[in-house]
């Protein structure tokens, strides 16, 4: 039974960079409910990975920080018939190889290309690829369950994900004015990931997380990954410009008692 009517669907899918990301998580289940996946990724070294992973998907090549390798995909989707049914944004990038610094030390370069890949790239990407969407499609880009708790271990990326999810209603809005094209967000707390495990000291704030979900179990890249299939499934029809927050009901539990028992008596 095609509960989500996602058969025979074809989706967009940028981001997947190994097996553990949520560009994969999405591509697996999406192949599984029958819809036709078409990949996109930043390199021609990946490409070559990625088509490991996913041989029934076309696998093409633009890297979101050059617009000419945008309007050249932009070129050779538009040379085809077929539009897509969705699209899905999975793109972030910091440059922390200085190492994590106190976010007003933020260097400008680096601050203003993870903008660029992170952010940007959403509005650039559907500005470019807008004649190849379908009339009602749905758009999801992958954020963070919050913005606004000054993680340490997160350096300048949660600002730049502030700005992600407030793009998705200014897009929903822009793009009204001719389709009926909808915008919405995932945004997961803290998931295991290739990515994340490069990121200084996310391995302990992981495992904090884990004391402070009241299942005790942090949030599975699939279940970020099963959102995301929903939202661009008709079955969301009436999600437009959310963010669907997926973290377990972390975001309910940080006064737990017996976390600040053991906080309290570790200052003792």
């Amino acid at each position: 039974m095609d509960f989500l009517k996602l058969s025979g669907k074809r989706f967009l899918i940028f981001g997947v960079a190994n097996k553990k990301s949520v560009a994969a998580a999405i591509t697996k289940s999406l192949l599984e409910c029958g819809s036709l996946v078409t990949l996109v990724v930043r390199s021609v070294a990946r490409r070559e990975q990625v088509a490991k992973l996913f041989p029934a998907c076309e696998v093409l090549v633009c890297d979101v920080e050059f617009e000419d390798q945008i309007a050249q995909l932009a070129a050779e989707l538009s040379s085809r018939e077929e539009v897509f049914d969705g699209l899905v944004h999975s793109l972030a990038f910091a440059d922390y190889s200085d190492g994590m610094k106190p976010f007003h030390e933020t260097p400008k370069k680096a601050f203003l290309q993870a903008v660029d890949i992170s952010c940007y790239s959403l509005t650039a990407l559907c500005n470019a690829l807008k004649n190849k969407l379908a009339h009602d499609a749905s758009v999801v880009t992958i954020s963070i369950s919050t913005t606004k708790m000054a993680s340490e271990n997160y350096g300048y990326m949660a600002p730049i994900k502030a700005a992600l999810d407030s793009s998705i209603a200014f897009l929903t809005k822009s793009f009204s004015r001719f389709s009926k094209v909808r915008f919405n967000t995932v945004s997961p707390g803290l998931l295991k990931t290739s990515a994340s495990a490069g990121i200084p000291g996310y391995v302990d704030s992981y495992l904090y997380a884990e004391q402070v979900i009241p299942r005790k179990k942090a949030v599975e890249t699939q279940e970020a990954a099963d959102v995301a299939v929903f939202l661009l499934s008709p079955r969301s029809s009436g999600i437009v410009a959310q963010s669907l927050v997926v973290d377990a009901g972390m975001s309910i539990n940080y006064f737990d008692a017996d976390i600040i028992s053991r906080a309290m008596k570790s200052e003792s």
